[in-house]
């Protein structure tokens, strides 16, 4: 269902406009797709409510207490508002099909899914971190920062209080592994609270929202470059429930990153190459990760200024076949260019931050984490299996054999798609994919960094429902608090179930055949393309 009275967005707002967009959206509301948008709303405030209880709360919280909520920190409370949680969160991935239906038929327009995804944020922004603690790292690092500490050479140990009182036990002794402008964000943010760890986490939930607002500009135009359909782009990598719930609610710095990489990357198909390079450098600033790209800009500007030059040497010669400068000297130039756009932004923010780049030396925190998403884990599991060998020395090995495999896999991408626009973002995809499997430990929002790419090319029906599985079996693999859920069998298997529900409910209606009397498939839908 389409929003009637729109104006384009380029068009200044009128006085009669506003009333006719909250018109338009009110009967958008009254639609099966706005019954859709409302029923996720409805989740993300059970979220918000269970939340109190069974999120990731502060291990004392007198705010709770003084509400006389701490009973559902505890036994048949506990229970209860993990129960709501889930509902929540069930109830968030339905709506979130159910509008996939739509989309993918071409009856939700862009606007009607930009404002459900405030809809389906706003009552997040009230939340205790969800799903993960990080959000208590974050901030116990920038107070490291502020208080003269280098987070790149003493973990949070070093200024006990009672923000370090709320961190991961693995993560007290973990020196920062994140870029210099998000410890500016942090050291910002809790000079201007103090320890406050609630104003804390909210402000620095509120930081995040640019990052969401850069995704939902982006998303849609990198798929009108790679060919996909932009409604679906926006419906699959930005109102994903795994993304929302995680990135907003979990309160994690990939949604500056991968909104900040996104935008860049869609400046550069634009050609507007400096400023793109400009904001993929602000995101490795805040999150090394995004720097994968930057590799593979160099062939996108080299495309461009091909094309140019072509353009240009063919209007002076009318025509006739003209040379070219030799592809070293363009790639020296582009790559040059780059580097130095980069290398400012980065030296800039670095001096900001009054910090080095002893946080490369960081990343390798990550392999404190032991869990069944990377292969490197899962192939020392499975030589446990059928050896008497112990899980740890194994895993050193298989995560050695992988890190060999990601390098080839990144040296070989960057080379392979490196002849157009769209092989370029399609390498980007690949090494993305590359490290989420086989870097020593992944996350489940870790896959929002290939899912915001991925998601601006032609799908098909059957791959969009491969990715709504996926992202649905991720979303529901680790518990309300952060701890994980991969290594209960029954938790797996639930998680399986509905995943598989929720894939084949994208393409029919009533997939388990529980209600005799409704149709049994969906109306047609139409492919991504």
């Amino acid at each position: 269902m389409s929003l009637p009275g729109s104006a384009p967005p380029e068009a200044p707002a009128s006085p009669r406009a506003l009333p006719t967009r909250v018109r338009a959206f009110r009967v958008f509301l009254q639609t099966a797709e706005g019954h859709a948008a409302a029923l996720g709303t409805v989740g993300a405030v059970l979220i918000t409510v269970g939340g109190l209880g069974a999120g990731s709360v502060r291990r004392v919280d007198p705010l709770l207490e003084a509400a006389h909520l701490s009973w559902m920190r505890f036994g048949h409370g506990l229970v209860l508002a993990t129960i709501v949680v889930w509902i929540g969160v069930l109830a968030m991935i339905a709506a979130w099909v159910r509008l996939g239906r739509a989309t993918l038929a071409g009856q939700v327009t862009l606007n009607a899914l930009r404002a459900t995804v405030v809809l389906w944020v706003t009552p997040l922004l009230f939340s205790v971190p969800m799903f993960s603690r990080d959000a208590y790292s974050y901030l116990a690092q920038g107070a490291l920062l502020r208080d003269g500490f280098d987070p790149y050479a003493v973990g949070p140990v070093a200024n006990p209080g009672v923000l370090l009182d709320n961190v991961s036990e693995v993560w007290t002794t973990t020196t920062a592994p994140y870029g210099p402008a998000f410890l500016l964000l942090g050291e910002g943010i809790t000079t201007l609270v103090g320890d406050n760890v609630v104003a804390g986490t909210m402000l620095l939930r509120l930081t995040m929202l640019p990052g969401l607002a850069l995704m939902m500009w982006a998303i849609p135009h990198l798929a009108r470059h790679l060919g996909g359909k932009p409604t679906v782009a926006l419906w699959l990598a930005v109102l994903n429930p795994l993304v929302l719930v995680h990135l907003i609610g979990g309160v994690h710095n990939e949604m500056l990153m991968v909104g900040l990489m996104a935008a860049g990357i869609a400046l550069v198909l634009e050609r507007r190459h400096v400023a793109g390079i400009v904001l993929v450098a602000i995101g490795v600033a805040i999150k090394a990760t995004a720097g994968i790209a930057l590799p593979f800009l160099v062939w996108i500007w080299m495309v461009h200024e091909r094309e140019r030059r072509a353009q240009r040497l063919g209007d002076r010669t009318a025509g006739a076949q003209a040379p070219l400068p030799h592809p070293l000297f363009m790639f020296a130039k582009t790559a040059g260019l780059g580097i130095g756009v980069f290398a400012a932004v980065f030296a800039t923010t670095s001096a900001l931050a009054g910090v080095g780049i002893g946080w490369l030396t960081a990343l390798s925190g990550s392999a404190r984490i032991v869990n069944w998403l990377s292969l490197p884990t899962i192939l020392a599991h499975m030589v446990t299996w059928v050896t008497p060998l112990r899980l740890a020395p194994v895993l050193e090995v298989t995560r050695l054999v992988c890190a060999a495999a990601l390098l080839i896999a990144l040296v070989w991408a960057w080379w392979r798609f490196r002849r157009t626009e769209r092989e370029a973002v399609l390498g980007i995809l690949v090494a993305f994919l590359a490290i989420v499997v086989l870097s020593p430990a992944a996350l489940p929002w870790y896959y929002s960094w290939p899912l915001a790419l991925g998601a601006g090319f032609a799908l098909s029906t059957g791959t969009s429902m491969m990715l709504v599985g996926l992202s649905t079996w991720l979303m529901l693999v680790f518990q309300p608090d952060g701890s994980i859920g991969l290594y209960s069998f029954a938790h797996v298997g639930l998680a399986g179930f509905a995943a598989y529900v929720a894939a084949r409910s994208l393409r029919t209606v009533d997939p388990l055949h529980l209600r005799a009397s409704a149709p049994a498939t969906a109306a047609p839908v139409a492919t991504a393309r």
